[in-house]
C-alpha cells in the first residue's frame, strides 16, 4: 500500500526521502508519477508530495541577468510569463506543446526534466542556454549544468533521497534568438517523435537541443558559425552536428524518417531562430 505524506519543510522532506530510499516519490503535478502508479509501472511506498512545502525556492524569480525557477513553476505559469517569453521563446513555445491545457496547468517545469524521458519537450530548449540545476538531500546541496544532468533514458543526477529544488537560467546575451520545433504523430497530445531546439547569437555560433532522438536529450553545437541565408553551408553544418543522434524505430517512428525529419527541423529551427534576433545587435 502507498502511503501519502505532506512535509511542511524541506528538511523534513528531505528526512522522509531519505528514510524512505528508493521507494519514495516526490510529488509536484503528478502528471507522469501518479499515471505510473495507476498503470502499476511505479509502486513507491510513500509519496512525498512537495507542493505543501513552506521554504521551497519561489516558483519564479527574476533578476537583472537571470530566472530562478522553483519546483512549484507550472509549465502554464512558465509560458505566460513575459520575461520568459522575451529571453527564452523556444522554451515558452516548447512548453506550449505538452499535452493539454490542463496538463500544463498541473505540470511543473522541475518534473518535466526529472522524469528523465529523452522526449521530454522543454529539455531541448533549455539545453541551447546555460542552465543549471540545483539538487538537494539531507547532506547539502549541489548544482550541475543542465547538459551533464541527463545520463540515460529516465536517469538524471537527482538520485535516491534527492529533490531538484531549483533550475537557474541566465538571460541570454544582446542579439541572441532561439526556437523550438517539434514533430508529433498527430495534432494534440502525443509524445514527440523528433524535437528540436536551435540558440544562435549575434556572430552565427549555434548551439542545438535534440528531443527523441537518442537515449537522453542531447546538446550538440555546430562546429563553425553560420549565416542562415547561405542554404547549402547551413545544410552541411547541421549534418555534421546531427551525427551526434542516434534515432531508434518504434511506434511513433523509424529510424530512417526520423534522421530525415531532424535534419528538416534543425534548419527550420536554426532560421526561426535567427529571424528573432534584433537587427540592430546583429553584426552587417
Amino acid at each position: 500500500m502507498t502511503r501519502y505524506y505532506r512535509p511542511r519543510s524541506k528538511a523534513d522532506a528531505l528526512a522522509v526521502l531519505a528514510e524512505e530510499g528508493s521507494g519514495a516519490r516526490p510529488l509536484v503535478g503528478g502528471t507522469d508519477l501518479l499515471v505510473g502508479v495507476r498503470h502499476r509501472t511505479i509502486e513507491p511506498t510513500v509519496i512525498v508530495d512537495l507542493k505543501g512545502i513552506e521554504d521551497l525556492p519561489a516558483p519564479l524569480r527574476i533578476d537583472d541577468d537571470r530566472v530562478l525557477i522553483g519546483p512549484t513553476l507550472t509549465l502554464a505559469e512558465l509560458a505566460a510569463d513575459p520575461a520568459v517569453r522575451e529571453w527564452f521563446p523556444s522554451l515558452a513555445e516548447a512548453a506550449l506543446t505538452v499535452g493539454s491545457v490542463a496538463i500544463r496547468n498541473r505540470a511543473s517545469l522541475i518534473g518535466n526534466s526529472c522524469n528523465g524521458s529523452p522526449a521530454a519537450d522543454t529539455v531541448p530548449a533549455m539545453l541551447v542556454h546555460d542552465v543549471t540545476v540545483t539538487i538537494e538531500s539531507v547532506d547539502g546541496a549541489r548544482t550541475v549544468p543542465l547538459r551533464e544532468f541527463f545520463v540515460g533514458p529516465r536517469r538524471t543526477l537527482c538520485g535516491t533521497g534527492e529533490i531538484v529544488t531549483g533550475i537557474g537560467m541566465n538571460r541570454p546575451p544582446a542579439g541572441y534568438g532561439s526556437a523550438f520545433q517539434r514533430l508529433t504523430r498527430r495534432r494534440g497530445v502525443d509524445l514527440a517523435t523528433v524535437s528540436v531546439a536551435a540558440g544562435i547569437d549575434r556572430h552565427g555560433t549555434v548551439v542545438l537541443g535534440l528531443g527523441a532522438v537518442g537515449p537522453r536529450p542531447l546538446r550538440t553545437p555546430l562546429d563553425e558559425p553560420v549565416d542562415p541565408a547561405e542554404g547549402e553551408l547551413l545544410k552541411l553544418a547541421l549534418e555534421r552536428a546531427l551525427t551526434a543522434a542516434t534515432p531508434i524505430s518504434d511506434i511513433r517512428g523509424g529510424r530512417e524518417y526520423r534522421t530525415a525529419m531532424l535534419a528538416v527541423l534543425a534548419r527550420r529551427a536554426v532560421q526561426a531562430a535567427a529571424d528573432r534576433r534584433r537587427h540592430e545587435e546583429v553584426p552587417a
